[in-house]
């Protein structure tokens, strides 16, 4: 019997786990849960003017399990920003407009959605966290509350850390994140940031029960680095460890940790990004070590995949 992988986490690092696992799909069910409370760049503009949902995160993650080349994809859907064609277009991008168009025309978002997995020939399924509209709040050591993801993923200074987050107004889980995550063997939480995209996917109510009701193997995919100018988050892995386990209602069975050692031209890269490496800073038989850097510098899907399918399967 196939193993149904669940994805949970934001639009980048989960279309990363989701690549992964579409390396060994013949042997598995594939789905995900995407973060809803993104208020930067083009979603915060499209959710002033109109109060729609953000999508930006679901149509990447949508875009990872598509049997089309994923880079050609990308490039069409959300890379090339629409300029000096009208003012109401501008820094918009198709992905995100296909949504907001078929909503102006009467459709739900779910149909949007469901469309757009199709149009993409997708694999499997990729599920809203919640179809309320939410900002994602954090409070700070010092007691600062910093409220929406785009000032938290891009904070003034990071200073002080995040202690707490939570989501604004409170949201309940979607009923197709809630089955999926029910039936689920394994659950695959990230890699990418891990309050802005894994924390602010398991924030709504029922989504932690849903999780317990699970009978999965929770599994972490940690990465190896975090950027220096994100989120006033963890900086090693067992801070990371620490801090999610805070929002799920059992401790990690596994987390998966990238080893790789940079060399001078990725290193170069790193610092062009704003990267820094996690320090791996614990001995525990949980985490499970790799290499999965991709040749440059960031993640390789196919790398993690072989990983990931040898401790899966």
């Amino acid at each position: 019997m196939k193993k149904n992988i669940v994805a949970i986490g934001g639009g980048n690092g989960t279309a990363v786990s989701v690549q992964a696992c579409k390396t060994f799909l013949e042997q598995i069910s594939l789905s995900a849960v995407v973060s809803m409370s993104d208020s930067g760049g083009a979603n915060g503009k499209l959710r002033e003017q109109t109060g729609f949902l953000p999508a930006s995160d679901l149509m990447r993650t949508t875009l990872a399990f598509s049997n089309q080349d994923p880079h050609m994809l990308k490039q069409v859907f959300y890379r090339n920003r629409i300029s000096d064609v009208a003012p109401k277009l501008d820094g918009y991008y198709i992905g995100i407009l296909w949504y907001s168009l078929l909503q102006e025309k009467g459709l739900s978002f779910m149909q949007a959605q469901e469309s757009l997995e199709q149009i993409v020939g997708a694999v499997g399924h990729a599920y809203p966290a919640t179809l309320d509209v939410v900002d994602f709040c954090v409070e700070l050591d010092n007691g600062e509350i910093v409220k929406t993801e785009g000032a938290n993923d891009r904070p003034a200074s990071r200073e002080h850390r995040i202690v707490k987050a939570w989501l604004e107004p409170t949201a309940t889980i979607f009923d197709g994140a809630k089955k999926t995550i029910e039936e689920a063997d394994i659950i695959l939480l990230g890699p990418g940031s891990l309050y802005c995209s894994i924390v602010a996917a398991l924030l709504a109510d029922g989504m932690k029960e849903a999780i317990q009701k699970s009978k999965a193997t929770l599994m972490y995919v940690v990465g190896n680095a975090y950027e220096t100018i994100g989120e006033a988050g963890p900086e090693t892995v067992s801070e990371f460890i620490t801090e999610l386990e805070q929002y799920l209602p059992r401790p990690l069975d596994g987390i998966v940790y990238n080893n790789h050692e940079l060399t001078t031209q990725e290193q170069k890269r790193y610092e062009e990004k704003a990267w820094s490496l996690i320090k791996n800073d614990i001995e525990d038989p949980r985490v499970m070590i790799g290499d999965y850097e991709r040749t440059g510098g960031g993640l390789d899907p196919e790398k993690l995949g072989t990983l990931l399918k040898d401790i899966i399967l």
